[in-house]
């Protein structure tokens, strides 16, 4: 019994070692930047370093969740994707017009000025949700992936392009719009 445990503990050191110097002998050979879309990707990586990053990048796939980016003269300010956020990185704040402000590239009728529009890029979590509810898909991932800071409130990117005083105004326009219609209503 203690020569079959001795001669199975060899044996596992060596296919140990042998495995650590295979290692040894591909540590030369540097990673070679492959398509993505080869259906062989995995089994044509060789070597054990890594791509020289930031010189060198890996391609990126299609399909990949990064850097949320918004197209707000598209934004219809219907916060589904606040709602739809399951991390709240997502806060919108809207201003009601009294008539009709515009449209969307896809034709949407725009009825709220955009107050507030961030997204907390150090809370988010990439799941895309925000990008499928999205009625006017004006929210979606691009392929920027690379946002390095050292303070995390430069992740928190605003959309928004209305200054505070354009927002008061807009506010009063609609408080106004409001006593109007209640002064019409009691006649």
């Amino acid at each position: 019994m203690l020569v079959k445990t001795t001669i199975q503990g060899l044996l596992t050191a060596l296919k140990g070692l042998t495995l650590t110097i295979k290692h040894l002998f591909n540590a030369g050979t540097a990673r070679k930047t492959k398509d993505i879309k080869n259906p062989a990707y995995f089994e044509e990586q060789q070597g054990v370093t890594t791509v020289q990053f930031p010189k060198e990048k890996m391609p990126i796939p299609e399909v990949a969740r990064y850097q949320l980016d918004v197209e707000i003269d598209d934004c219809i300010v219907c916060d589904l994707c606040a709602k739809a956020c399951p991390v709240d990185c997502i806060a919108i704040e809207a201003v009601k017009s009294p008539e009709a402000i515009g449209k969307t590239s896809d034709g949407s009728v725009k009825r709220l000025y955009a107050a507030q529009f961030d997204i907390d890029m150090a809370k988010c979590m990439y799941c895309g949700l925000c990008t499928v509810v999205c009625p006017t898909e004006c929210i979606t991932m691009t392929n920027q992936y690379d946002k390095s800071t050292r303070k995390l409130t430069d992740l928190i990117y605003g959309f928004a392009e209305m200054s505070d005083q354009e927002i008061a105004q807009r506010k009063e326009e609609w408080t106004k719009f409001q006593a109007d219609k209640e002064a019409a209503k009691s006649k």
